[in-house]
């Protein structure tokens, strides 16, 4: 899915008669994130690699990206909506990063989290996974607004609608702009948060242990190394 999501951020890039792209989810919920049988040594690194190109390719592009977030919105979903432009969530949606909870992290969101709502909150979700609502989303600055599911519906055709009639070249200019900054501080960012993520934590006894306790369905014993 990564692959193709990628392919079709590479062919909408390239598409003047498109000026933003939303992103949500079919079914229950917006995204509950990576496989978490995906967390192992053996597969983290190409995981990590396909999700985080995608990740890069949303804050590279230059069409406006809309996240409409309902239901779950976990781990690699919710840094998914963290790096769109403009974020409508159902207000009971659940929002959380809760990779922690695994002996792992979110690098995404380690990298990107505070620039959006500040060190010491994103300190908190990042370090505890505790899992949030849509409306704390909201209040914290990680959506743009909240509501019913038919209310954040309606909130984001009237904000694509809204943006059909812009000047698509103009868009493009003013997201280069507001983002100049940022883009130089997540891709520097992420990089580190890789290289420890994979040289680091990847080589700990209680990463395998959290994997392992989630799979069999039991509390984790942590050896704390």
């Amino acid at each position: 899915m990564m692959e193709q999501l990628l392919a079709a951020l590479a062919e909408i890039e390239q598409r003047d008669d498109v000026c933003a792209v939303l992103f949500r989810g079919e079914g229950k919920g917006f995204s509950a994130g990576v496989d978490i049988a995906a967390h192992t040594p053996e597969k983290i690194e190409e995981m990590l690699a396909k999700f985080h190109s995608v990740i890069r390719a949303i804050a590279k592009s230059e069409k406006v990206a809309v996240a409409q977030v309902h239901g779950n919105c976990l781990g690699g979903g919710a840094e998914l909506a963290l790096m769109c432009d403009i974020v409508y969530t159902d207000i009971d949606a659940t929002w959380g990063f809760p990779e922690i909870k695994l002996a792992c992290y979110p690098p995404v969101a380690c990298a990107a989290l505070a620039g959006v709502i500040g060190q010491k909150r994103a300190a908190e979700l990042i370090f505890t996974g505790e899992s949030f609502t849509g409306r704390d989303a909201m209040l914290m600055g990680l959506a743009t607004a909240c509501g019913s599911v038919d209310e954040v519906e309606e909130q984001t055709q009237k904000t694509l609608v809204r943006l059909t009639k812009l000047s698509g070249a103009a868009l493009k200019m003013a997201k280069r702009a507001f983002y100049g900054w940022d883009a130089m501080h997540l891709d520097k960012g992420l990089i580190r948060a890789e290289k420890i993520y994979l040289e680091e934590l990847m080589k700990t006894e209680d990463v395998r242990e959290g994997v392992d306790a989630w799979a069999e369905r039991r509390a984790p014993k942590w050896k704390n190394r």
